[in-house]
């Protein structure tokens, strides 16, 4: 990925109110990607833009709408959408290029803004550098007869949940299947649940009242506790959680014990091998469970890990040819049924296995056994990457971890793309060891860090 001052491993984010979160980057912003999208596409150019629930999402849609109009591009507004369903409406609405206003799993005071090209892909290096160039330009208004028209596009719920039902088999039915579902008060709200029960499901959805600054508040795919609590206690047969902006899911079986990402692909490999539907292997990442690569490797698919992000992921899946990938965290691509991750989309593909087979969610993850996998966030300022990159110290500390586990396990050290942190991951087959060697190894990483 090309050096870039605003655009990150997932688009432009920040804390809400610092740079370049505010008001007059996101004008500048509008204008600057507006009028690249005019001399790439025309004056025909047309733009969607939607958000998750976060209350300062009214603040940069605005502030975007004014910007595209500055250029002369027209903005289509889809209201509080996730983010897969903006990359769905953009193609299919036949638009330049869709923005979304979402920092994703990140609390309420964080935003940022994502873009995806006319195809429904993440925008390329080349135009990113362009629209990062054009920041640096003057904002030149166009002529009043040229100015963008904004308008509401009313009917995005219903097209995204049409769409949805429309990735599983025809024919594929839910009933008696009882699910609860975890909105995280974002994105998801209204979709998901509409989705499940259009398809025959008994719905109990959570989480589902988003008051501008509850998203992810101890809810959705990063705090799956209460879903777990909420499934046992309604004897429900499964639960499904998202994120705030919905391109993440994680699930949970009967006993209330969590399915992750790399679970998530076990029962879709699983299920597609043995219908001969699987197209090629699975694509994961360098922090997936050694567990999901062991299991596959039974049954005799291929697993390749490609650098973490879903980008990264989605490219290596291209390069094979592939259809299906994803991350621990809850990003799965299925891209024989949408062009990004869709938690929707994935927790439909995980429920018409388990409708299909008559099997509970927990016999379908059995054949997997997870290694214990430790993960710790040492606050980086972020200054991660420069540290880490030859530092003796912390190269020393990481080659005797190497040595305890003596072949049984893994250590991963990476900076976030999305916080000012450095992940410390330790992998192995005593839970206790692991546990102990990763608090030791974040103890060198902050040493380092702070020295």
């Amino acid at each position: 990925m090309a050096d870039f001052k605003y655009f990150g491993t997932d688009g432009i984010r920040g804390r809400v109110g610092t740079p370049p979160m505010m008001a007059d980057f996101m004008l500048s912003l509008g204008w600057a990607a507006g009028s690249v999208l005019v001399e790439e596409f025309g004056e025909d150019a047309a733009v969607v833009i939607g958000k998750d629930t976060r209350i300062s999402g009214y603040l940069f849609e605005s502030a975007l709408e004014a910007g595209f109009s500055a250029a002369g591009v027209d903005i289509l507004l889809l209201g509080p959408m996730p983010t897969p369903a903006i990359a769905h409406l953009t193609r299919s609405m036949h638009a330049a290029a869709g923005i979304v206003i979402s920092a994703s799993h990140n609390p309420f005071e964080d935003n940022g803004i994502k873009f995806f090209d006319r195809d429904g892909q993440k925008l390329g290096d080349r135009l990113q550098a362009a629209i990062e160039a054009r920041l640096e330009a003057p904002l030149i208004q166009a002529a009043p007869e040229r100015l963008g028209k904004a308008r509401r596009i009313d009917d995005a719920v219903g097209r995204y949940v049409e769409y949805c039902k429309g990735t599983v088999t025809w024919g594929t039915r839910l009933e008696g299947l009882k699910i609860v579902v975890d909105c995280a008060n974002g994105a998801t709200y209204r979709i998901a649940p509409e989705v499940f029960r259009e398809l025959g499901a008994e719905v109990i959805s959570i989480f589902d009242r988003p008051d501008g600054l509850n998203i992810n508040r101890e809810c959705g795919s990063t705090h799956p506790e209460n879903l777990a609590r909420m499934v046992t206690a309604e004897r429900a047969d499964l639960g499904v959680a998202f994120d705030g902006d919905g391109d993440r899911v994680v699930m949970v079986d009967h006993r209330g014990e969590m399915v992750d990402g790399d679970q998530i692909l076990y029962v879709l490999a699983q299920a597609r091998h043995a219908d001969g539907v699987l197209k090629g292997g699975i694509v994961g990442t360098v922090m997936s469970n050694f567990g999901l690569e062991q299991a596959l490797a039974e049954r005799g698919i291929e697993f390749v890990r490609s650098a973490v992000g879903d980008r990264n992921v989605h490219e290596a899946l291209v390069e094979r040819g592939w259809a299906l990938g994803g991350e621990s965290s809850g990003h799965i691509l299925c891209l024989d049924r949408a062009t990004t991750g869709c938690g929707i989309v994935s927790a439909l593909q995980v429920l018409e296995v388990v409708a299909r087979s008559g099997r509970k969610l927990a016999d379908l993850t059995g054949g997997m056994t997870k290694c214990p996998q430790v993960m710790i966030n040492v606050p980086s300022g972020g200054n991660g990457r420069a540290v880490l990159d030859g530092n003796e110290d912390i190269d020393s500390a990481v080659r005797r971890v190497e040595e305890v586990l003596d072949g049984r396990g893994r250590v991963i050290l990476r900076p976030s793309g999305t916080e000012p942190v450095v992940r410390v991951t330790v992998e192995g087959f005593d839970s206790n060891q692991v546990q102990q060697l990763a608090e030791e190894l974040a103890g060198s990483v902050e040493q380092a860090l702070t020295s």
